[in-house]
């Protein structure tokens, strides 16, 4: 069992390396459907599995073809970061699509939307109190 520091260090690594391969080695055209950038890998205790979370943006469409080619670039992958990081056993990698970005996003304008309505209400709640003081 690895280090949690370690496991760390490596987990960066591989980030590092996946998404140099995306911007200049992927030659599959699929993967350049949507823009694609690597958000966390998680790593396993013993080094020998690896979750690369992707963010894609684009279509559906888009994603799905983005996630196809990544999926068929596996192997490639693998065996490059083999070449690139110094590891006694290369991990299994696998993708998965990151979607925590467009939570957020949705997030922040519901919270906006709530500031406006906020604002809206307190700007009728000024004028009827204004309205209250004229009557007096």
């Amino acid at each position: 069992m690895a280090t949690s520091r370690r496991v760390s260090r490596v987990a960066e690594l591989i980030k590092r390396e996946v998404s140099q391969m995306l911007l200049h080695d992927i030659k599959d055209d699929r993967v350049g459907a949507g823009m694609v950038s690597v958000t966390d890998v998680d790593v396993s205790g013993d080094l020998q599995h690896a979750k690369i979370f992707v963010s894609i943006y684009g279509t559906d469409e888009a994603r799905a073809e983005t996630m196809a080619g990544l999926k068929s670039a596996t192997g490639y992958i693998r065996s490059e970061l083999g070449q690139r990081v110094r590891l006694r056993r290369t991990p299994e990698i696998v993708f998965q699509e990151d979607r925590s970005i467009e939570r957020g996003n949705r997030v922040l304008s519901l919270i906006n939307q709530l500031n406006q309505n906020r604002q809206i209400d307190d700007a009728v709640a000024i004028e009827d109190v204004d309205e209250f003081d004229d009557d007096e």
